[in-house]
C-alpha cells in the first residue's frame, strides 16, 4: 500500500516523470505511483543534444506547456532515507535533465481522486518557453516537420524515434495514452515507411528533403557534455 505524504511532513523526495522517466527512471527509488498533474500538457518542443540527438541535429523531446484545464499523466517517484539519498538522486537527474532550465513544484493526483491532491510539492523538470532565454527551447512546429526531425535524429543514447515509440508504449502500459504522442508516433512511422504493426513497407519517403528540413531547424551553438553519460532524456 502506498502512503502519500506531504513533503513538509517528513524528509521525502518526490519527482514527477512524464517522458523517459516513466519507463526508465535510472535512479534508486522507494515507490512509484501512477497519476497526473493539472494545467500542463506534454509537448515535443525541447532540444536534446547529448542523449537522443547532437548539437548539429538536435532531437525533440518532451517538456510541459502550461495550459489551463489540461492534465498530464505520468509517474511520481519517491526517494526516502535522508538528505544524502535525495542529493544523489537529484545530482543524477540534473545531469540527465540538463536541457531543462527549471524545477517546478506541482500537486500530484491519483486516478479516481481528481479533486484532492495526493501529494503536494512534487518536483518536475520544466523549461522556459522562450528561444532567447532558453537555448534548448525549439518551440512548436508543424506535425510533419517534427516527425521528420524525430525520425532522423540520433545520439549517444540512441534514436530520437525510439524515445517517442518507448513513450507511446509506456503510456499504453499505464493505461493513459496521450493523443499527441500517438499522433506524432503515427506520423513518424509514415515518414519511416512503417505500418502500424512495425513492419517496414516499400513506401518511398517524399516531401521535404533532409537538407531542406535542416535549413528550417534552429542552429544550436552548443557544446556537448564533456563526459558521456549513459542515461536517457
Amino acid at each position: 500500500m502506498v502512503t502519500f505524504l506531504r513533503r513538509s511532513a517528513k524528509m521525502v523526495f518526490w519527482i514527477f516523470g512524464y517522458g523517459s522517466l516513466v519507463w526508465n527512471p535510472g535512479f534508486e527509488y522507494d515507490e512509484k505511483v501512477i497519476g497526473f498533474i493539472k494545467d500542463y500538457r506534454r509537448v515535443f518542443d525541447l532540444a536534446c543534444i547529448d542523449h537522443r540527438g547532437t548539437p548539429e541535429s538536435p532531437a525533440r523531446t518532451c517538456t510541459l506547456e502550461n495550459v489551463e484545464g489540461a492534465i498530464c499523466w505520468g509517474a511520481a517517484y519517491c526517494v526516502r532515507g535522508g538528505p544524502e539519498r535525495e542529493r544523489l538522486a537529484m545530482e543524477y537527474l540534473e545531469r540527465r535533465e540538463c536541457e531543462y532550465d527549471k524545477k517546478t513544484l506541482v500537486d500530484f493526483y491519483k486516478e479516481g481522486e481528481p479533486s484532492q491532491p495526493a501529494l503536494t510539492g512534487v518536483i518536475v523538470f520544466t523549461s522556459t518557453p522562450d528561444k532567447v532565454s532558453n537555448k534548448y527551447y525549439l518551440g512548436p512546429a508543424p506535425l510533419v516537420e517534427m516527425a521528420r526531425q524525430i525520425a532522423t535524429a540520433h545520439g549517444p543514447c540512441g534514436n530520437n524515434r525510439d524515445y517517442l515509440f518507448l513513450l507511446e508504449k509506456a503510456m499504453f502500459a499505464i493505461g493513459h495514452e496521450d493523443d499527441m504522442v500517438i499522433e506524432l508516433a503515427k506520423e513518424v512511422r509514415k515518414v519511416l515507411g512503417i505500418t502500424g504493426n512495425g513492419i517496414p513497407t516499400e513506401k518511398k519517403i517524399t516531401g521535404t528533403s533532409p537538407k531542406a528540413l535542416k535549413s528550417h531547424m534552429p542552429v544550436l551553438q552548443l557544446r556537448p557534455l564533456q563526459e558521456a553519460v549513459a542515461m536517457d532524456s
